[in-house]
């Protein structure tokens, strides 16, 4: 079955609107960890339960720490929890693990996302939303600039657009989101309205068809050959980074060797050059 190669990690802390705390952090990254080195998973979801997909750090940890970073004699202070620095650094692995991980990882959107779960999802290298999704890094509302979360939208979307975010702090729809190009494509058809003191009428009948979209999806590119996919997503955000001239001498080579030498290439252009279909080296047990 296809779907036995697609893992799905659910934020699940609904009480505290699913807040990407020191300890969520964590249960992120061992599980993005153990991910990496499973050879059955090809495809990775994100999402979450309840009606925010998540709000971003724990303000209360947050404060918590500043608090204890006053005190010269805490001696909770070195062990990540209790300490802002280390749950920024904590938070960037996680972002970057994301990105450099050799599976595709797809966020699934549902209810509201702001600020860092606004970088988790610009984190993702695919994201669907519901009709319910929002979106917001309103840091600046509070004195504190989404400078984190800035990393990520920057290199989602046009810079002008995601100051817009940072600077404004407003709260837009899916498919504005869409548009700006935060997200793939807005999941569902019904119309909601964004009720900032009331968003447990935010879900609608747009939860299954999502569901059903995204593991679609994530399907399809599962049944890709993995190696190829496995290559090339470190390949596309390597030469992202690099000069117009540097970027095309990497990804030429990277070719000419895949050409070259890969089995599953190989495989690839001779099923389609023959008419039949592809029998992947890597694939043969799926």
């Amino acid at each position: 079955m296809i779907q036995e190669v697609i893992a799905k990690l659910t934020l699940n802390n609904v009480k505290k609107r699913n807040a990407l705390s020191y300890a969520m952090l964590e249960q992120i990254q061992t599980n993005l960890n153990t991910i990496e080195t499973n050879p059955d998973i090809r495809v990775v979801i994100i999402n979450a339960n309840g009606p925010v997909f998540s709000s971003g750090h724990d303000l209360q940890e947050i404060q918590t720490n500043s608090v204890d970073a006053n005190c010269s004699n805490c001696n909770d202070c070195n062990d990540g929890a209790g300490n802002n620095s280390l749950l920024m650094e904590l938070s960037s692995s996680v972002m970057q693990t994301i990105v450099q991980l050799n599976k595709p990882v797809i966020a699934q959107v549902e209810g509201v996302a702001t600020a860092a779960g606004c970088q988790l999802i610009a984190s993702c290298d695919l994201a669907y939303a519901s009709t319910t999704a929002w979106f917001a890094t309103p840091g600046v509302n509070l004195g504190l600039f989404c400078s984190t979360p800035g990393v990520a939208l920057g290199r989602c979307m046009h810079r002008k657009h995601a100051m817009h975010m940072l600077l404004t702090g407003d709260m837009i729809s899916a498919k504005k989101a869409k548009e700006i190009g935060l997200i793939n494509d807005v999941i569902g058809t019904e119309k909601n309205n964004y009720d900032v003191n009331n968003n447990s009428n935010n879900n609608c009948d747009g939860k299954e068809n999502i569901d059903d979209a995204v593991l679609e999806i994530a399907a399809k590119i599962a049944s890709k050959p993995s190696r190829a996919i496995e290559l090339g997503k470190p390949l596309f955000y390597e030469q992202l980074e690099l000069p117009l001239d540097a970027a095309y001498r990497l990804t030429s080579n990277a070719m000419t060797d895949h050409m070259n030498h890969d089995e599953e290439a190989k495989e690839g252009i001779d099923a389609f050059l023959t008419k039949r279909t592809p029998n992947w080296p890597s694939s043969k047990d799926s």
